[in-house]
């Protein structure tokens, strides 16, 4: 939760591109980030794997008009439609991309190359048939705001009185570097997107650092198996409502266009 799906990048940044607010290459640079480079394979149409570029013009020519965001968990098959096959790839890899326009999804394989102490990442999307169908459990961005809201609090009752809600020095560490990476002035989302769907996918960003902190400061102050236990039952719903409130940031861009807004 702490770091940015790759799926989110190349949804935000792919669909201010075919909504014509980006460049190609500055869109391919943002979704590319820190990887080293990504390839596009099994695109209709192309007999090998391509550069993000070509990639994105070529699903445009394929009918896509928008990309939305799975971010699934075993037993929450968040944002995505079928078929089988295309979820089971997406449920090992914890996330998706699944166009709307054209019954076509991406699935990111990740690799790491190079000798020790300058390895560098390397990302293949793969393209596969989807099942064209209302993505599975996303919220509205209004449901998502909401949920999340109550979560964090119902959930920081529970781990502050456990003391796991994030003190010490990794906890600090943790918010510290969460700061500073905000006042680079990093973009959350690509051009074109709501200003509610920004704020609820920092939100949501926040909530997964207290979550990540809460999982890596050992039990805390949990020293009982009841109360680790209960420090779990606390985190996993809101870890749940948080991988919801992304997704719907994420999507909100089509959503928008499928009410006819943009």
């Amino acid at each position: 939760m702490l770091s940015e799906p790759r799926s989110g990048r190349l949804a935000a940044w792919g669909n201010a591109l075919l909504a014509g607010l980006v460049s190609p290459d500055d869109a391919a640079l943002a979704i590319v980030g820190e990887d080293a480079v990504h390839r596009v394979e099994g695109l209709p149409g192309e007999s090998g794997p391509v550069g993000l570029t070509l990639a994105l013009g070529r699903l445009r020519a394929l009918g896509v008009k928008g990309l939305r965001v799975a971010l699934p968990a075993p037993g929450h098959p968040l944002g995505l439609s079928g078929p089988p096959d295309f979820n089971a790839r997406a449920l090992d890899a914890e996330e998706a991309v699944v166009c709307h326009g054209a019954a076509l999804g991406l699935v990111p394989e990740v690799y790491e190359a190079g000798p020790e102490g300058d390895v560098h990442v390397e990302v293949v999307w793969h393209c596969l048939a989807v099942r064209e169908a209302p993505p599975a459990d996303v919220p509205s961005l209004g449901e998502a705001e909401r949920e999340l809201a109550e979560a964090l609090r119902e959930a920081t009752e529970v781990l502050s009185r456990l003391d796991v809600a994030g003190s010490g020095p990794v906890a600090e560490a943790a918010v510290d570097a969460y700061r500073a990476r905000a006042e680079r002035g990093r973009e959350v989302l690509a051009p074109g997107y709501p200003p509610r769907a920004v704020r609820v996918l920092e939100l949501a960003q926040r909530v997964g650092l207290l979550i990540s902190v809460a999982y890596g400061n050992g039990h805390g102050g949990a020293v009982s198996a009841s109360e680790i236990s209960a420090r779990a039952l606390a985190l996993r719903p809101v870890e749940r409502t948080a991988r919801r409130a992304q997704v719907a940031a994420y999507n909100a861009f089509v959503e928008e266009r499928e009410r006819g807004v943009r």
